[in-house]
């Protein structure tokens, strides 16, 4: 049975270029970067070259990217960060309903605390209305975050425009960029946004480490405390097996971007195209043209995602009907709901994330076997028999 895996918006596999170049600094480079004999100084070099390395790829100055211990944590030390330096200040913040949970949470917590948090509506595309946006600023306005692109549907967000709005009046403006950074090009040089949230795990580096860009002058209260580590943001020994991997992980999409992009998105279009000619009553949802190279979400009208899933599990094949954080959640995609889209259609909607191992042999192998799933369940599908008889 072949296997294809096309769930890549939850994880990647380490690549190995990646994987070669921890392997050393689990052994033979052991040292302690904040030690000051041979063996912190020999590491603290290779720390300083990865935070290059990130830094070069989303085009920041090195001095303004620190490592985490992933994107949630990103998340929540931008957002949290934000609300606890400003509060005197402010105490709104702006975001959307599509947000990864670990800003709707972290938004949610912050409510808890006496904050007042708009939660802006999307339309059937997934898209803000940037008029919305721009009345929901108030005085008291101390941050706007929005994602870069979103983690199911893949529908990319108007960042410069976004960013543009904050800055003229004054509010700090965060972009979760977990699903965004090695998939499209993000220049920090020309876009106006303060902090930036990243993660290796989605970039084929390894789990447990993430990044963050801080823009000089950004207030950031420090959610973690104790040394002067990564300066002076986030206190701890860093990880460096998984800094260097994603320092290594940033070069290689940075080197191999052009190419891997056009890549994902012939074999995204090659599965979509292939959907629609052998599957009657789907549906795509997000946005037809914005949205990443990568990511195809559809709905299969009449029957239930998961159940699809399993099936396409027994057959060697791995997608997801929604974020990996909610897998097994039996409500539907908030995501899709924000959209407008029927609760028994978001229900039947599955996501194909794809990565640069994959080929078209594996997407032909989805076509040949994804039909013949849907017919199976849509003949034992009651929402199905009573659409027949309608």
């Amino acid at each position: 049975m072949r296997r294809v895996y096309l769930d890549h918006n939850a994880t990647t596999a380490v690549h190995p270029e990646v994987l070669a170049a921890m392997m050393p600094f689990f052994g033979e480079h052991f040292g302690n970067p904040s030690s000051i004999h041979w063996a912190g100084r020999e590491v603290k070099k290779y720390l300083d070259d990865a935070r290059e390395r990130v830094a070069d790829l989303i085009h920041a100055s090195p001095q303004e990217v620190i490592f985490t211990g992933g994107g949630t944590e990103s998340d929540n030390m931008a957002i949290k960060g934000v609300a606890f330096a400003l509060q005197d200040k402010g105490r709104h913040i702006i975001t959307t309903r599509v947000e990864h949970h670990a800003v709707l949470h972290t938004c949610q917590f912050l409510e808890k605390m006496g904050f007042e948090v708009t939660y802006l509506p999307v339309d059937g595309d997934g898209l803000i209305n940037l008029e919305e946006l721009r009345r929901a600023i108030r005085q008291d306005t101390i941050l706007i975050t929005i994602m870069f692109a979103n983690n199911e549907t893949g529908t990319i967000f108007p960042v410069k425009e976004i960013g543009e709005a904050a800055r003229e009046k004054g509010v700090i403006f965060h972009t979760d960029a977990v699903q965004a950074v090695g998939k499209l090009p993000i220049d920090l040089q020309r876009l106006p946004v303060d902090i930036l949230s990243l993660s290796g795990h989605k970039l084929y580096a390894s789990k447990g480490i993430g990044g963050q860009y801080i823009r000089k002058g950004t207030k950031l209260f420090s959610l973690i405390h104790g040394g002067g580590q990564e300066l002076n943001r986030r206190a701890g020994t860093e990880n460096i097996p998984a800094i260097v991997g994603l320092g290594k992980a940033c070069e290689i999409a940075k080197r191999d971007f052009s190419q891997r992009v056009a890549h994902l998105q012939t074999l995204r279009d090659r599965l979509h195209q292939g959907i629609l000619s052998r599957i009657p009553e789907v549906k795509l949802n997000g946005h037809p043209t914005l949205r990443l190279p990568n990511t195809l979400n559809m709905s299969f009208f009449y029957i239930e995602g998961e159940s699809l899933l399993l099936n396409m599990d027994l057959e060697g094949i791995a997608a997801a009907s929604g974020s990996a954080c909610t897998a097994g959640s039996p409500e539907p995609s908030h995501v899709l709901l924000a959209m407008g889209v029927p609760p028994e259609i978001a229900q039947s909607a599955i996501r194909f994330s794809l990565g640069w191992a994959n080929t078209a042999e594996d997407i032909d192998y989805v076509l040949e076997v994804l039909p013949e799933n849907v017919d199976r369940l849509r003949s034992i599908s009651p929402l199905y028999h009573k659409r027949k008889k309608n």
